[in-house]
């Protein structure tokens, strides 16, 4: 299913231990740069941090479970600690100390990337919504994409009680009133600093006295970004009377951010935040995202330097080892396929890494026939992890959509703006779900004198006598927690219970996910077009091929996915 990692990349640690977070202290020197380090296989954690030592690092903290470190250091660091039999590398994260420039904007940069939010634009109201047929949330006539794999029928005799979903991803808005029921504030963390500017002065976070507690230590319960606030509501909004109902309505949702404000996601914050997800009883874990700087990491690509290389192997390495140590702990693990519209499976050019600057002057720059045996996209392309590709309305790979025979493993909804019957937009193609109402004032999505939507991609739902808001998305971060919420499903079905509530392993999640999914053939002809027609007046046209065949194949994998065929067998 997965490409498998070779190598010393693809070795798990193999210890235990604990997550240990010492006390960062504030840097004095404007070139003290932090590091994240991977302990090299069969060295001890002695050895490992006097290898850090020597190579002129300090450990500042240290997720001793999987062996790595984050490390502040000067410049050079990062050679000495390549050149270490000690360590596998280093992976630089950020100049410590940077201050933000005078005149520097705190404009959000979205995780919600272009595609997810193209669909945006103009003023005016939301799409009218149906009223439910039968029993249902107010909204949950606009919720084509829990029809699509028969939620509501699955949710008759399974809705997920007792099964803990991770999200991994910008935070989660815990006071949602469409949230808050399922939200479980005692597990949640976050780990996450924010980030003022990158090492080029450039604004990433905005300035922390900005932020509404003037702290660069957001609360566990706030997403400032939107993003992990649409997907945790996908997977478990409950059926409360308010707005829409998740695909697992009674699962626990624990948020454990690993992304910035801004929608980066580095490496420290994903190992920790999955580590930890394996130590307390997290039974799924939704990932809809890739660890920045590199979209794919490569070990050998003759474009990148050295110092470079040895940067991304790291990543892999510190990355399998988390997935393989919350595996290993009965974590189901699904991420989303990208919304790069390429063939994984098929050497691509990347010319959008790295996307951070992590030292004075880094730029993004070309890098031509990547390998896709030598080169990877975290945590997607990880051993044990569930890819998953998006759907539009009519059941179409999303014209976004990455795919791949071998790589996608199922395709769930994710929405597609223009899936429709003249290929122009249509806001209603994509996924609605909950929307934090200080972001939506900040988007100018509602007037906050009278609580009115004034866009057309954004609903509320007032029927309760408290409003709740909502936005439509569209992307494959938004068909993962379709395919997270039936994992639930399926642990709450079939799992035994233990101290956490319910478990059931990985394997057995996976096999059943992948066997109750309905098949979905390629596209006849399998080179299949899309055209789209933009408000702008322009089109846009673009060719994808579909290996395969019947399923599985490159576009939906296994098929898409089937919530009542998974809790029926």
């Amino acid at each position: 299913m997965r490409r498998l990692l070779t190598g010393a990349t693809a070795v798990a640690l193999g210890v235990t231990g604990a997550l240990v977070m010492a006390n960062s202290g504030t840097a004095t020197s404007d070139k003290e740069v932090r590091y994240v380090v991977a302990y090299a296989e069969g060295s001890s954690a002695a050895t490992a941090r006097a290898a850090v030592k020597a190579a002129g690092g300090e450990i500042v903290s240290e997720n001793s479970a999987i062996g790595v470190a984050t490390v502040t250091a000067g410049e050079d660091f990062a050679e000495a600690a390549n050149a270490s039999g000690a360590l596998v590398g280093a992976a630089q994260d950020r100049i410590v100390g940077a201050n933000t420039p005078d005149g520097a904007s705190n404009a959000r940069k979205q995780e919600v990337s272009k595609v997810e939010t193209e669909i945006r634009g103009g003023k005016g109201t939301a799409p009218k919504t149906p009223k439910p047929k039968g029993p249902g949330e107010p909204l949950s006539g606009l919720q084509w994409d829990m029809k699509q794999i028969h939620a509501a029928d699955a949710n008759k005799t399974e809705r997920g009680k007792g099964v803990r979903v991770g999200i991994l991803d910008t935070g989660v808005d815990g006071s949602h009133p469409d949230i808050a029921p399922n939200f479980d504030a005692n597990l949640s963390r976050n780990f996450t600093t924010d980030i003022p500017v990158d090492a080029n002065g450039a604004n990433v976070d905005g300035p922390c006295e900005d932020e509404p507690d003037a702290s660069c230590e957001d609360a566990a319960d706030v997403d400032e970004n939107g993003h992990g606030t649409h997907v945790a509501s996908t997977i478990a909004s409950p059926v409360n009377g308010v707005g829409i109902t998740g695909v697992a309505p009674e699962a626990d949702i624990v948020n454990l951010r690993a992304g910035q404000d801004s929608g980066y996601f580095f490496l420290q914050p994903s190992v920790d935040a999955l580590t930890y997800a394996g130590r307390n009883g997290i039974d799924v874990v939704n990932m809809s995202y890739y660890v920045d700087p590199w979209l794919f990491n490569c070990t050998n690509h003759p474009a990148d330097s050295a110092a470079d290389q040895a940067e991304q192997v790291t990543i892999i390495t510190a990355m399998q080892r988390a997935l393989d140590y919350a595996r290993a702990r009965g974590v189901t693990l699904i991420a989303a396929a990208g919304n790069q519209a390429i063939d994984y499976t098929k050497p691509q050019t990347d010319a959008s890494s790295p996307d951070y600057a992590s030292e004075p002057g880094e730029a993004a720059y070309v890098r031509d026939l990547l390998d896709p045996e030598s080169c990877v996209s975290m945590p997607t392309e990880g051993n044990g992890v569930i890819a998953v590709s998006a759907t539009g309305p009519s059941e179409r790979k999303s014209y976004y959509s990455s795919y791949g025979n071998g790589f996608v493993d199922v395709a769930a909804p994710g929405g597609d703006g223009y899936d429709t019957a003249d290929g122009k937009r249509d806001f209603a193609a994509n996924i609605l779900a909950a929307y934090p109402y200080d972001l939506a004032v900040a988007d100018g999505a509602i007037d906050p004198a009278t609580g009115e939507v004034v866009v057309p991609w954004a609903v509320a739902d007032c029927s309760s006598g408290e409003c709740s808001y909502y936005q439509y998305l569209q992307g494959t971060s938004m068909a993962s927690p379709h395919a997270a919420g039936v994992a639930a499903l399926i642990v709450g079905e079939y799992g035994s219970r233990d101290r956490s509530g319910k478990t059931l392993s990985p394997a057995k999640v996976e096999k059943i996910l992948l066997k109750s999914a309905t098949d979905k053939a390629c596209p006849v002809p399998a080179d299949f077009t899309y055209v789209r027609h933009l408000p702008d007046g322009s089109t846009r046209t673009s060719t994808h091929t579909c290996e395969g065949g019947d399923a599985p194949n490159g576009f939906y994998g296994s098929g898409i996915v089937n919530a009542e065929a998974a809790v029926s067998r």
